[in-house]
């Protein structure tokens, strides 16, 4: 019998609101990265048939010119629509301690307050995308330079 091969899909589409002011950081070759969390909120019916509320905490990584509109663009509060992939890290702390995060590396950003000065085709949002070709990654920075919550 063959060995059957899964495909591989690593995609998450995630809305929320910013719990702070983005972080925006240059890594040492000048890259611009800007992390931030948001919530993400989900209302269900117990099984009392009263309503619930969960929140789910997302962190967000942003690379290049995605990055700078994030900067310009959001604060606390500001509402978006995540479409990325989901990326893990792990390092070690200065105390030695191993940590590790899983986030979303954004793909693309749908800024969801209609206040943003360039628009989409639909009137209502400015979308912001990475730059595929100028994508670069330096995980040395990430580990010694984010901290996350």
């Amino acid at each position: 019998m063959a060995d059957l091969k899964m495909p591989e899909i690593n995609s998450v589409v995630v809305v929320g609101n910013l719990t702070k002011d983005p972080m925006f950081r240059e890594t040492s070759s000048g890259t611009p990265v800007v992390n931030f969390t948001i919530a993400s909120n989900r209302k269900y019916k117990d099984a009392m048939g009263n309503w619930q509320e969960d929140v789910c905490y997302v962190g967000v990584v942003a690379w290049n010119k995605l990055a700078e509109s994030c900067k310009n663009n959001l604060k606390r509060g500001s509402a978006v629509l995540i479409d990325g992939e989901l990326q893990s890290r792990s390092w070690k702390t200065e105390e030695g301690h191993n940590r590790s995060v899983v986030e979303i590396k954004a793909r693309r950003i749908q800024f969801l307050n209609k206040n943003y000065k360039k628009q989409s085709n639909d009137n209502n949002h400015f979308i912001a995308e990475e730059d595929e070709d100028s994508y670069m990654e330096d995980p040395k920075f990430l580990n010694e330079n984010m901290n996350h919550e």
